[in-house]
């Protein structure tokens, strides 16, 4: 037992502060008094009966329908658990909800003078999402072993930071390019220390992480302020702009923060890659020179920027699929679509972060020359 404790030390500390951090974080008990923007409550439902429907086929959009539906629906949780109430469910393209009987759904409940209103809201989605996490954590574990389980404690590590302390230390004015410069420094340096130990491989992958994703933010903050860019134009930054007043929010450094948090993954695989290999070189010919020992890393290296790049930028490229045939659509002209916001907010954040991992291989290489000597560890 004292064995297995030493040897997971690390495992257990980052397992249990997990649920601690959450239990102290301002989201929970909305401790930076953020204000109700919203007069109703979501609980969960679940249709007992379809009384009528009025549905046509939509012309645009296969297997679509648009029209009303009165449906009888049962609250499954909250304060009117249990109680049936009559809805007039409306499907239009911006709201599709078509209501069957037993089908669970997300209702929406509004305190009224005469009673509560009722209106069906969504499809419950939560399900399908917690069979998918579970069994991306079980094909992890079962393939990876315990490695793969500490990597699956780093991801939810790095998901509880940036949810429970980052996003309310944005809301507390905190700065935005500091705050998250700090946290993604202390989950690179976890993440890293779980899945591989600590030794110098290890210290050279989290110094190579951490200038290649810097370096993208710095990129990213540069480029934006010379486009007249910042967190404010990004995907409800508008929205999100009207709470600035109140919290101080360091909008501006939001893109600075988006940079750092997408492209951190593909910065730590280039990162390790790169401190492996020339672990591994070293240690099966500790006479190299620090000159070929860099030129090996480089060579090394020339094989994953241009992968791991692509892997950025087309992530982003797929976020924007539906503006790019929506441009292509109404026929704007090249100089149109090139200045529209949200394309150069996704080419900035794309681009930077490549040229994040692509510095990342000689930032590593060249701390692997110093730090990987003729005493690495076998």
């Amino acid at each position: 037992m004292k064995n297995f404790m030493k040897k997971n030390l690390i495992t257990l500390i980052v397992f249990f502060s997990i649920p601690i951090i959450m239990l102290k974080s301002p989201l929970l008990g909305n401790k930076n008094n953020i204000p109700k923007y919203f007069d109703q409550d979501f609980q969960k439902g679940i249709i007992e009966e379809v009384l009528f429907e009025e549905l046509e086929l939509d012309e645009s959009v296969p297997e679509r329908y648009n029209g009303k539906q009165i449906v009888k629906v049962k609250v499954a949780s909250g304060n009117y658990k249990d109680q049936i109430y009559e809805s007039t469910n409306l499907l239009t393209r911006s709201h599709n909800v078509l209501c069957e009987k037993n089908m669970k759904v997300v209702v929406g409940i509004r305190e009224c003078d005469d009673g509560p209103q009722i209106w069906i809201y969504n499809y419950r989605r939560e399900l399908t999402i917690y069979w998918l996490v579970g069994i991306f954590i079980g094909l992890l574990v079962l393939f990876g072993g315990m490695k793969g389980f500490r990597s699956a404690l780093s991801l939810i590590f790095t998901g509880v930071i940036i949810i429970f302390i980052l996003v309310p230390r944005l809301f507390s004015g905190s700065s935005a390019i500091l705050a998250t410069i700090e946290l993604i420094s202390i989950t690179v340096v976890v993440s890293f220390v779980l899945i591989s130990g600590w030794n110098r491989k290890t210290l050279v992958a989290i110094l190579g992480t951490l200038g290649g994703i810097i370096t993208a933010g710095i990129i990213s903050y540069v480029a934006g302020s010379l486009t007249q860019l910042s967190g404010i134009n990004m995907k409800q930054g508008d929205q999100l702009a009207y709470m600035v007043q109140g919290y101080g929010i360091d909008i501006s450094g939001l893109m600075f923060s988006a940079i750092l948090i997408s492209s951190i993954g593909a910065v730590m695989d280039v990162a390790m890659s790169i401190s492996s290999a020339i672990y591994e070189i070293k240690f099966l010919n500790k006479n190299l020179s620090k000159k070929d020992l860099f030129i090996s890393g480089m060579n090394v290296g020339k094989d994953i920027m241009g992968t791991m790049s692509n892997t950025l930028i087309l992530a982003f490229t797929g976020g924007s699929l539906t503006t790019i045939m929506l441009m292509y659509g109404y026929q704007l002209k090249y100089l149109q679509f090139i200045n529209l916001q949200d394309i150069a907010i996704d080419m900035i954040q794309g681009f930077s972060g490549s040229i994040g991992i692509i510095l990342t291989v000689p930032i590593t290489a060249l701390i692997s020359v110093y730090l990987l000597d003729e005493k690495i560890e076998n």
